[in-house]
């Protein structure tokens, strides 16, 4: 079903989606607003990158087609297919529709998949790209993007001035590629054997989230659908217009029945050959920004691959088979050459085991037994590596360790096979060599079997005839599933994952006692082919390499030499386009540091959320955890591998508590020597050795305390400073989202002589940064230092986690390079003398750090140590070279987190006896107080609160509407479920429809005891009393205590009633000083200003003149006179009156206030001397 977008400009911008029976409006919300026609369902959906009154705001309504006005609107798109969703960028609010669709598959009758052609981004809140909308796009050129996902060719640079381009440009390419997909007949996430015949196409809560590409953007409409009524949700469903998009191939080919292996008798009908392959999007990524396993178990290039065959006669079969990237933590660096495609290995293998685990057992859970299919080259050392970890893993995976130890290795729950794919098809038989691979591989394909289905009651005739969704049967189930993997999971891959169909499609028809015909297979090729092109262009940029052989089961020289082309075409892509396609992927994602999402605005779960955080401390709790952070200038020297390194690790000066840290963080700086040969490259071996002696010392302290012992994290490594992260195994569990990156400084970021690592962790709900850096070198070099330190803070940005100072907590660590400006000779004598005091005093990093030119709102431990810097080699004296340098602390560690809570520093020192470098290393020990949050708690709570909330306003609904709790969400979401026309924009002209009545659910006028807009029926005044006396009497202000309420005094400030003015009321404390006399004349004006005295002036020049009290006029004797009560009322402006300036109070016939009370009070503050006019009169009728 198509529909229309309609465009509304006055009074409030509004996108409407029509079909034939219903609209849904998209209408963004001003000052203004206006009623929308009856029976509308409305919600109101705003970005959370600001409040609702700042950031852009829209409501959602659904009504149908012949009781809403159009007539406004003014049509843009005659045809859409549907809406992907809604996404902010730069701060504006669009909504993206399929513009443009071809039917790419047909899996059953009845079950279409569409592939999206085009898309449109139509702003809600703003018409300044309107003009941009429909430019034309090339679909597959990306030469032109820059690392922002942006255009910057010089084709845009001549748009209409003030907008080059369309914010959504990039997304609009990403989108329109030909590689998106959605059926509005059926679940397209799901394979056949998991889908529910019976359940929604929409119900969200169905669908696989791994392959739902536009999930960031379609959650608000799907929590919009959840919250409507049965009648609205068929209604909305009806429409189709709420689209679930995959990401990555799905076509279908006709089998003629002369050649079909389930032929049919009756009706001679051909069969349909589909293939579906979902690309998952939890780890989604371009080939060299992509790589390995993320702690959740995720994997880059995951995809998911399912073989349908249907038969007239009813008969469907599905074999899926699943490829992904090597579960290990790894990353390939891009180069323009083959040599500089360096790859690494940033995890040990213990702290790779629990995300290795975590990805196999989420497989098991899933579709069964695994049989892992490795291709890698036994001959490329990179490879070798790979393979050998990922065997390591196997054989330590819990889920072998777990079966039955006398069953065979060759029938567990997860199996490998090694296959050198390039060394088994180097021979004359080329890649048709590949199908030897059956052999190896042939036990698993016969027991794993594959999933048939049959159409209930078999009929064909009707199954043919209607294009509609039918009942299906499960007959058989598949038990297990191949997971085949080469480095990029494309070309290796994507062939051998053709053989595996291939022999699955035979067990098929050989059980039917049938044999595939040569035109099945060649059409089988054809479409596996196909789907390698289309796998390797979203993931490389260019088709499959050996697609030639899949396509046509033979390699041809017009297929090398194509071969050799897309070769050289993805080198360039990844490394010129890949950042920039990687960034828009992210966008989509809604994984971009800042991105704001668009949600429903749900005053309930607004309620919920306030609550929540409110009763953070129900599910919250936290914990301390141990950091021991250090830092050692190696100077290049390597004897020190095999010193022993406890003095520093585990000093004897420490107390045991803080002997047995979770965390050891250690920072080397020069581990290797600084040449100009070395300053341009890393050579990891030097970092790999040093890691092995910490954390041999690490282990050996543990086992000889009985304690557990420790893994290496990560490693990271800029030439000589190299930063690594060792955890004990128990706290594995708790960290995810490790990530690494390198900033370099030297040589005006040139080269890596100096610059930092840092290694980012989540631990728990806390996020910790270590960064260890090695600063400008020179003494008098500190404000280069100075800028170092901003280049590294302002430059070093994690791939998903933003920059440095985005972290909870922060350490750095490291050299510095910071001097003591001092002569040599007295710095020598100061630190002899442990006169640390003076030397901290004359600090360059400490008086840079007073002056906020460097690590601003970093703390640092007190400095009671001597000078790290700089040592005769193996002595305790400081250099006695020509050069003479200056004793100094280079060698720091700095600390910060929010809140100044989640770090607390218990020491800082130097490890004194380790003399085989120039420094001494330092070492520094932490508490971290670590959030933890119970998610089965919160999620409990959340929807309690949620019910309580929703069974409240129902009651309240129910009750009368003059309760003072009824509720804003009343009012946003009640009115669609009643016959009484619903608010447009209800939020923001409240006032001008309350005098409206039977217009909506308006709550009671507002009065000074009770309020709407106040939750509970919470009164609007203070209902605070004065104390009473022990004998039970009323007490009042004491007039005799001063009036300034901090001053000393020895006044009581409450006293009986009666106490004060010889048994009169006391009056109130801001009547102190006022005195009451009858024969005290009244003075004619009031000053303009009303914080100017009152009293006459006796000055000359400035004093008024008096009148003398008539008779008629005089005060009687004073009297006891009850005290005025100060409410609310009687502290702002009188009831219908009008502020007078100050002539005009003279004018009040007989010299009374107008605001006098009957015992001469003056409501405004004064009494009968202290003002004759209050400042309002009456207001006078129009």
């Amino acid at each position: 079903m198509s529909a229309r977008v309609l465009l509304r400009e006055r009074p409030n911008r509004a996108i409407a989606l029509a079909t034939s029976s219903h609209v849904l409006i998209f209408r963004h919300v001003t000052s203004s607003g206006s009623h929308t026609g009856p029976s509308a369902s409305t919600t109101s959906v705003h970005s959370s990158s600001g409040s609702t009154t700042n950031g852009p705001r829209c409501v959602v309504e659904l009504s149908a087609s012949g009781k809403t006005d159009l007539s406004e609107y003014k049509t843009i798109t005659y045809s859409v297919h549907g809406t992907l969703g809604l996404i902010t960028v730069e701060n504006d609010v669009f909504l993206c529709v399929v513009s443009g669709t071809s039917k790419a598959a047909t899996v059953r009758p009845g079950e279409n998949i569409q592939k999206i052609g085009a898309v449109d981004f139509h702003c809600l809140n703003s018409s300044e790209h309107d003009h941009l909308l429909h430019d034309d796009i090339n679909l597959y050129n990306t030469d032109t993007l820059d690392e922002d996902g942006f255009e910057h060719d010089q084709h845009h640079q001549g748009r209409k001035e003030g907008t080059l381009e369309h914010p959504c440009l990039a997304l609009r390419k990403l989108l329109s590629g030909g590689s998106f997909y959605y059926s509005v007949d059926f679940d397209l996430t799901n394979r056949i054997q998991d889908r529910s015949e019976d359940a929604s196409t929409f119900d969200f809560d169905t669908f696989d989230k791994a392959y739902l590409w536009n999930s960031y953007m379609i959650k608000p409409l799907i929590d919009f659908r959840s919250r409507l009524s049965s009648f609205e949700r068929e209604a909305l469903d009806s429409t189709r217009l709420l689209t679930s998009a995959i990401r990555g191939f799905a076509s279908t080919i006709t089998v003629p029945a002369s050649s079909s292996p389930a032929r049919s008798a009756k009706t001679g009908l051909p069969s349909t050959l589909t293939l579906i392959s979902r690309l998952s999007c939890k780890r989604a990524g371009t080939r060299f920004n992509a790589r390995g396993i993320d702690d959740d178990g995720n994997v880059a290039n995951f995809v998911e691959t399912e073989t349908v065959f249907w038969s007239p006669s009813g008969t469907c079969l599905s074999y899926v088979q699943i490829r992904g990237s090597i579960p290990l933590f790894w990353e390939q660096a891009p180069g323009l050459l083959p040599g500089q495609q360096k790859i690494t290995l940033t995890r040990s293998a213990q702290a790779t085991q629990p995300a290795f685990d975590k990805h196999f057992e989420e497989l098991m859970v899933k579709y069964g037994n695994a049989h892992i299919v490795n291709l890698l080259s036994n001959e490329k050392q990179s490879e070798i590596e790979l393979s050998s970890r990922y065997r390591n893993h196997v054989g330590h995976s819990s889920l072998n360790s777990r079966q039955d130890e006398t069953a065979s290795s060759d029938h567990g729950q997860l199996q490998e096979t090694d296959y050198d794919f390039h060394a088994e098809t180097r021979g004359p038989g080329g890649y048709q060599a590949a199908i030897m691979i059956r052999q190896y591989i042939q036990d698993s394909v016969d027991s794993f079997g594959y999933c048939l289905t049959e159409t209930s009651g078999n009929t064909a005739e009707k199954v043919a005839e209607l294009d509609e969704a039918f009942r299906s049967t499960i007959i058989l189930q598949q038990q297990g599933v191949f997971r085949t993997n080469c480095l990029d999971c494309l070309d290796r891959t994507n062939l051998i994952q053709t053989i595996i169909s291939h022999l699955a499609f035979e067990a098929f028809c050989g059980q039917r006692g049938e044999k595939l015909s040569p035109d099945v297979l060649a059409r089988h090729g054809s479409l596996w082919a196909d789907n390698g092109d289309a796998l390797s262009r979203i993931y490389a940029g260019t088709g499959a390499l050996k697609s030639s052989f899949t396509r046509h089961g033979k390699m041809s020289f017009a297929g090398a030499l194509a071969d050799a082309r897309k070769t050289a075409t993805r080198m360039y892509i990844n490394n010129f386009a890949d950042k920039g396609r990687q960034t828009t992927m992210d966008m989509l994602l809604g994984r971009l540091m800042g991105q704001a999402p668009v949600y429903l605005f749900d005053p309930i779960n607004d309620f919920v959320t306030s609550e929540l955080s409110r009763r953070s401390l129900e599910f919250t709790s936290s914990r301390d955890v141990k950091l021991w952070v250090g830092s050692f200038n190696l100077n290049g020297r390597s004897n020190g591998i095999n010193s022993d390194l406890s003095p520093w690790l585990f000093p004897s000066s420490l107390p045991p508590a803080q002997l047995n840290p979770d965390i050891v963080a250690v920072g080397f700086q020069e581990i290797v020597e600084l040449s100009p040969q070395q300053i341009m490259a890393t050579d990891p071996s030097r970092r790999q050795a040093w890691e092995k002696a910490v954390k041999r010392t690490l282990n050996a302290a543990a086992r000889a305390r009985s304690l557990e012992e420790y893994v290496l994290l990560r490693g990271g490594q800029l030439v000589g400073a190299s930063l690594s992260i060792f955890v004990k195994v128990s706290l594995l569990p708790h960290i995810k989202n490790v990530e690494g990156s390198l900033k370099k400084t030297g040589m005006s970021g040139a080269a890596g002589n100096k610059g930092a690592v840092a290694i980012r962790i989540d631990l728990d709900a806390t996020s910790i940064c270590f960064v260890t850096a090695h600063l400008a070198a020179g003494f008098s070099n500190y404000e280069e230092r100075n800028r170092d330190y901003w280049t590294i803070s302002q430059g070093l940005r994690f791939p998903r986690h933003g920059a440095i100072e985005d972290h909870d907590a922060v350490i750095w660590l490291g050299d510095f390079n910071y001097r003591i400006g001092l002569s040599h000779e007295k710095a020598k004598n100061l630190a002899a003398n442990r006169d640390y005091e003076r030397l901290y005093e004359n600090d360059q990093l400490n008086l840079q750090m007073v002056a906020g030119l460097t690590f601003p709102h970093f703390s640092e431990y007190r400095l009671l140590f001597p000078p790290t810097y700089k040592y005769d080699l193996n002595t305790d004296n400081y250099d006695s070279s020509e050069k003479a340098r200056i004793p100094a602390w280079t060698d720091r560690i700095l600390s910060k987190s929010k809140g100044n809570q989640t770090l607390r520093q218990l020491s800082y020192s130097a490890a004194q006896s380790l003399r085989f470098s120039d420094h001494r290393p330092v070492y520094a020990t932490f508490t971290a107080s670590v959030r933890v949050i119970n998610e089965a708690i919160r999620d409990r709570l959340s929807k309690e609160l949620y019910a309580q909330r929703l069974a409240a306003i129902g009651r309240a609904r129910t009750n009368s509407r003059s309760n003072a709790d009824t509720l804003i969400d009343d009012l946003y979401s009640t009115s669609s479920r009643s016959s009484s026309p619903s608010l447009q924009d209800r939020g923001d002209d409240l006032l001008s429809l309350a005098n409206e009545s039977g217009k909506g659910p308006l709550p009671p006028a507002s009065s000074e005891r009770s309020k709407w807009w106040l939750d509970g029926g919470m009164p609007a005044r203070s209902a605070l009393q004065p104390p009473l006396t022990n004998g039970g009497a009323s007490m009042v202000p004491n007039p005799q205590r001063p009036a300034n309420p901090f001053g000393p005094t020895d006044k009581p400030g409450w006293i009986p009633k009666g106490a004060a003015n010889g048994g009169a009321p006391a009056l109130p404390s801001r009547h102190v000083g006022v005195k009451l006399e009858a024969e005290k004349p009244v003075l004619p004006s009031r000053p303009a200003d009303p914080r100017a005295s009152s009293t006459p002036s006796s000055t000359p020049g400035s004093a008024v003149p008096t009148r003398k009290p008539t008779p008629a006029q005089a005060a009687p004797p004073p009297v006891p006179r009850k005290k005025p009560e100060l409410t609310a009322s009687s502290l702002s402006r009188p009831t219908s009156t009008v502020a007078i300036s100050a002539q005009q109070r003279a004018k009040s016939p007989g010299g009374k206030s107008l605001m006098d009370d009957d015992d001469g009070f003056d409501a405004m503050g004064g009494g009968v001397g202290g003002g004759g006019m209050s400042g309002w009169a009456p207001l006078k009728p129009s």
